[in-house]
């Protein structure tokens, strides 16, 4: 891999286009094994200056807008918590802009570079309201005048938290009495939460764009809580969400998430240690006991070991480990650049370890037993604790964010297929924030080397947990899969929403009628195979597959084990799926075509 030439497979793009799409998923996954996606390290470097300017200015206006010291004085302003309190402000603005995760070529986005804002703050475009036949004034898919106040409201209002000083607290100066800055003043912190629950009312993508379930909670605590409270809760805050993440990645998905990610990590130069993750390469590229024990040991164990250090140790040298391994956790997951790029997320949350659990240690009264009543304990932790009990347990009910699902695998996903002309046809009907990825990459590279480099998508997601069950559902619904052009779910929601980060709940059925009722695809035109998540104590997933011309023409489950037992490629057809519902007219042709 060259600094400014991406390593591409040998073939000629044109042929691998041509090849059957199975042929295809096989040879574009035996090359993702030794390259990933291929990416040109300029591209890494590029990512790497974006969250060095994040930090910038984060630190900048955290820093100069409170007094607490210069930028570059650290010494002066480590100890200020109004900078972390200004830095989660800082890094919810960052993500509402589209600046953050879901930008840049890692994220489908090639030209231009950043959805975010460039959607929302059109009118026309679309949106997907969680709850539209239970909230009042919030039906429908199109975003409306309101829409676009409501989402320009809250960047307004923290533009306005960010530029203010902080104010005088009591509690603070008794517990910390060496801060000079003051904290957030919480009437400032009021406005912006209530706007940004009314946004999400309206459209639940734009309340995960600021990743909400990471950062608000913690607005919430910076609002309402004691000083001491305050980083209690807000080191609650931060177990929940690693253990959360931790207790997600026991079930299978995790254990093929690790080979394929590492496979595309650029800091993984051996191709040996590459190949080690799969059980027998070009062959046989199920995960092997190295890559089980990667995901499994580096990852699982660690990411629940290391915060109960974190909260309940009073041994310096055990928390001071701890809190450098989970730093080292976060440095890991950004040095892999993965899919849709959290890489701000991962700095934030480095920051965060250093600042909570060693600036404000439990040896210094700040464990759970020194929060000022058990009752608020019980209530923050049963409060923090709602969202992911209930994602895990019912997944249709909640995105895998606030589940606190982070790289386990285990979400709701998609693969679109279109015929011959229906990309096109979406284009130029639906308002996007950018032209379909295809186009984006046709107009500098070729048409060939796009789509080569979309459908290495198809099999990068066919190396994970879902990709089998969507190909095999596909593979049975169409009449023809090789003359279908498949598109992996994340790269058109990117387009379709103006963000993505990995979730199916983005779009849903009511989203994709919503996209119907513009572009008008005949039968047979779009279909789209749409797989809920895993629920922590089930050993299956509920499908969906959807026809846009027709709306849904099959429902049924698969055993998640049977995804494990099968290569990308299907060698061996498709994996068992049970049919629970078909529509009448669909059913008649697919046992038809069966027979034949």
């Amino acid at each position: 891999m060259g600094y400014k030439t991406p390593d591409l497979p040998a073939a000629d793009a044109a042929d691998i286009v041509a090849m059957p799409t199975f042929e295809r998923i096989r040879y574009l996954a035996t090359h993702w094994v030794d390259y990933g996606f291929g990416t040109a390290k300029k591209t890494h470097v590029g990512y790497v200056l974006k969250v060095l300017l994040y930090i910038a200015i984060g630190i900048t206006v955290a820093t100069v807008s409170t007094g607490a010291g210069a930028p570059w004085d650290v010494p002066a302003w480590w100890d200020e918590p109004i900078v972390y309190q200004k830095m989660v402000i800082f890094t919810i603005l960052w993500e509402m802009l589209g600046i953050g995760a879901s930008s840049g070529p890692m994220a489908f986005r090639f030209s231009p570079r950043v959805g975010g804002h460039r959607y929302w703050l059109r009118s026309g475009t679309l949106r997907n309201p969680p709850w539209p036949g239970k909230i009042p004034f919030t039906k429908g898919g199109v975003r409306a005048e309101i829409d676009v106040a409501l989402y320009a409201s809250v960047v307004l209002s923290l533009i306005v938290i960010l530029t203010l000083p902080g104010v005088d607290s009591n509690s603070l100066a008794s517990a910390h009495p060496s801060a000079t800055a003051g904290l957030l003043n919480p009437v400032l912190l009021w406005p912006m939460l209530i706007l940004a629950v009314l946004m999400g009312l309206r459209d639940k993508i734009t309340f995960l764009a600021m990743r909400a379930e990471q950062y608000l909670p913690a607005v919430v605590f910076f609002a309402t809580l004691e000083f001491t409270d305050m980083i209690i809760a807000c080191k609650l805050l931060m177990a929940v969400i690693w253990i959360g993440a931790g207790v997600s990645k026991f079930g299978h998905h995790f254990t093929k998430v690790v080979p394929v990610m590492m496979s595309n990590a650029p800091i993984m130069f051996s191709k040996i240690l590459k190949r080690s993750l799969y059980r027998n390469f070009p062959e046989d590229l199920r995960p092997s006991r190295v890559g089980s024990s990667v995901a499994h040991i580096l990852g699982t164990t660690v990411e629940i070991a290391a915060p109960l250090i974190l909260l309940f140790s009073t041994n310096q040298t055990a928390t001071l480990l701890a809190a450098l391994l989970m730093v080292a956790f976060h440095i890991t997951i950004f040095l892999t650049f993965p899919v849709a790029v959290p890489l701000e997320w991962n700095i934030m949350f480095a920051f965060v370890t250093v600042f909570l659990f060693l600036g404000f240690p439990t040896w210094d009264g700040y464990g759970l037993g020194n929060m000022s009543s058990p009752w608020l304990t019980a209530g923050v932790v049963a409060a923090l604790l709602f969202f992911p009990v209930l994602g895990n347990l019912r997944p249709d009910l909640v995105s895998f964010l606030p589940s606190m699902r982070q790289y386990a695998g285990n979400w709701a996903s998609a693969m679109w297929a279109f015929a011959p002309g229906a990309e096109k046809k979406l284009a130029d009907k639906v308002l996007m924030s950018s032209p379909n990825q295809v186009d984006q990459l046709g107009g500098a590279y070729g048409y060939d080397l796009a789509e080569m480099l979309l459908q290495k998508a198809i099999a990068w997601r066919s190396m994970h947990t879902q990709g089998p069950a969507m190909l095999s559902a596909l593979d049975r619904n169409l009449d023809d899969i090789d003359r279908y052009t498949l598109r992996e779910g994340e790269s058109m929601i990117a387009n379709l929403v103006g963000w993505h980060f990995g979730d199916g709940h983005l779009f849903n059925e009511r989203l994709l009628m919503e996209i119907q009722r513009r572009a008008d695809f005949a039968p047979g035109e779009v279909v789209v195979m749409w797989i809920e998540s895993q629920p922590l104590h089930k050993d299956h997933q509920e499908y969906k597959v959807i026809d846009l011309g027709l709306g849904v023409i099959e429902r049924g489950t698969y055993r998640v084990k049977d995804t494990l037992e099968t290569q990308p490629w299907l060698p061996d057809g498709p994996i068992p799926m049970t049919v629970t519902w078909q529509r009448a007219a669909h059913a008649e042709r697919v046992t038809a075509e069966a027979g034949n």
